[in-house]
């Protein structure tokens, strides 16, 4: 097989990997371009003199000036907490696409608000507006993942997820290269900063016009006894006839999920909440999907993102533009490594393996780099990077070819998948709190880390190595592999035990029940396997 084969649940016509399905996913995705955007820009922003001069940081004392920095980034963060939440209501009763059109256009009110801003104004109107566009991104996180995870035929479900992780990483390569132009090619001034604020409402356009041209999600559909559109988008997505046998157990197997949670849990807004109370199965996969990110925020990423100035700081950068440059190849490996987890690795190795082999190799990385910041004395006044300082920017990109295609993008794929039918948008919705909480906490403290936790902040470094360290065993013993495995199978993969075989032993069960159903379609035609996918769903019925 060849490294970009599919691995498929069951035998699938081709019509179905079309530009359909490819389009929707990016379209959505333009929402990550928002995020990724925001990640980059705003720490090389708040470094730019232009900017430190018209609000007068310089004023500041080292300690007050770390707590506005953080405040800057941090609320953005607070915002999309409480959008995650807001956007598990809105995706239940809106529905996929109305929401993304909501939440992108609160995007857009808080970008606007925020170019009012100026040295007389102070930096309200920053804060209200980031604020609001957090709401705005927390929302898209929620809904994204989910909507393309239920567009998606399972042998490139990741792929397609995948494409939200993509425009996460075009729009951070854009938000870290912009200032570095901006240096380059304009005097410091008002018009320099107010730039890279302004660029964040051209994905948001993109996203709020798009959102017109999607199609909303079937699965969404039928939950709410919208069929005949259901069926409608269903077949234009995989571009088949409403009649194709692909199409007629895709459907069945959607109520047949739907019928099993009906007969259980129950179907309804408040339902999930009350499985979750009562349901230790559904709690524990709540808290699988939150603690991933976790991990992912404890690898340093983060920090790295809103505070790449202070980071490359610490390790001997000294001077804006060569600051600025460093972040920027840093957003060109991050992207490079991107295409290639999207396209080579993550249907291919899967997520368990990626997981644990980023982690492992990430870890040694950092353990390096705080042993080579404590062991010597950094200059801030050094003009050229000594020796040890050229190793530590390699040990630093290495590092991030460790992290892109692992922890980067993975456990956002992994918690697109693993909840069933009817607590899916409510556990993406605890997804991406935990992200947002967590990123928060990151975004926060992060200048107050490098300020106390040993010389030039060497022990930032130790903490995210021995983070990543911890999460190898949480991925080997308690996360399954999911690859390959339909939506509807999920409840099944999380109960097998022990958790290195539950996928093998899902995907031969899926394999046997598909060729059952299609031997009955090839013997007897295909009327008598619509009459038995009838009987089976009366039975559940009764």
């Amino acid at each position: 097989m060849g490294i970009l084969a599919l691995v498929e649940d069951r035998p699938t016509p081709r019509a179905v990997y079309n530009w359909r399905v490819y389009t929707c996913a990016a379209i959505a995705s333009f929402a990550s371009c928002m995020i990724g955007y925001d990640s980059a820009f705003i720490g090389t922003t708040l470094a730019l003199p232009s900017f430190v001069s018209e609000f007068r940081f310089a004023e500041l004392s080292k300690t007050d000036l770390a707590l506005v920095k953080s405040n800057i980034v941090s609320v953005y963060q607070a915002g999309a907490f409480f959008g995650s939440l807001f956007a598990y209501a809105s995706a239940y009763f809106l529905g996929r696409k109305r929401s993304l059109w909501v939440f992108s256009a609160v995007f857009i009110l808080g970008a606007g608000l925020m170019l009012g801003a100026n040295g007389d104004r102070g930096l309200g109107l920053i804060y209200g507006g980031r604020v609001l566009a957090g709401i705005g991104v927390g929302g898209c996180s929620m809904i994204v993942p989910i909507y393309i995870s239920e567009l998606s035929p399972p042998a490139v479900r990741g792929r397609l997820v995948g494409i939200y992780e993509l425009g996460w990483q075009i729009g951070g390569l854009v938000g870290f290269w912009i200032n570095y132009g901006l240096t380059q090619t304009m005097a410091p001034s008002h018009k320099q900063w107010i730039i890279p604020f302004a660029v964040q409402l051209i994905p948001a356009g993109v996203l709020l016009i798009g959102t017109f041209f999607l199609k909303e999600s079937p699965r969404w559909l039928i939950t709410n006894n919208k069929r005949e559109q259901a069926l409608k988008n269903l077949s234009w997505i995989r571009n088949l006839h409403p009649d194709d046998l692909y199409i007629v157990e895709e459907v069945a197997f959607i109520d047949a999920a739907l019928d099993e949670q009906a007969s259980t849990i129950g179907i309804g807004f408040w339902k999930p909440f009350k499985a979750v109370g009562r349901n230790p199965t559904v709690q524990w996969r709540f808290f699988l999907g939150g603690m991933l990110f976790l991990w992912q925020n404890g690898s340093g990423i983060n920090a790295i993102n809103y505070y790449s100035p202070t980071v490359f700081k610490s390790i001997g950068v000294n001077g804006t533009s060569a600051g600025f440059l460093t972040t920027g190849i840093f957003g060109v490996v991050k992207t490079a490594l991107t295409l290639v987890w999207l396209f080579f690795l993550i249907d291919r190795l899967g997520r368990r393996n990626l997981l644990m082999l980023g982690a492992a190799g990430g870890s040694i990385c950092m353990f390096i780099i705080g042993g080579y910041i404590s062991s010597v004395n950094i200059s801030s006044t050094a003009e050229n990077l000594s020796g040890g300082g050229i190793a530590a920017i390699f040990f630093f990109y290495l590092w991030t070819a460790f992290y892109t295609p692992s922890w980067n993008g993975t456990p956002w794929v992994l918690n697109s998948e693993m909840f069933d039918q009817n607590t899916r948008s409510l556990g993406q919705a605890s997804a991406a709190c935990n992200n947002w909480f967590w990123n928060f906490i990151i975004s926060r403290f992060t200048p107050q880390m490098f300020n106390s936790m040993g010389k030039s902040g060497c022990g930032v470094y130790f903490f995210f190595a021995s983070m990543m360290i911890l999460s190898i065993p949480f991925v080997y013993f308690l996360i399954p592999e999911t690859k390959g495995i339909p939506l509807e199978s999920m409840d099944r993969l999380f109960a097998v035990r022990p958790v290195s075989k539950a996928h093998a032993t899902i995907h031969a069960e899926d394999q046997a029940r598909e060729a059952e159903f299609r031997h009955d379609a090839e013997g007897a035609g295909l009327s008598i396997a619509k009459e038995k996918l009838d009987q089976y769903e009366h039975t559940q019925e009764v």
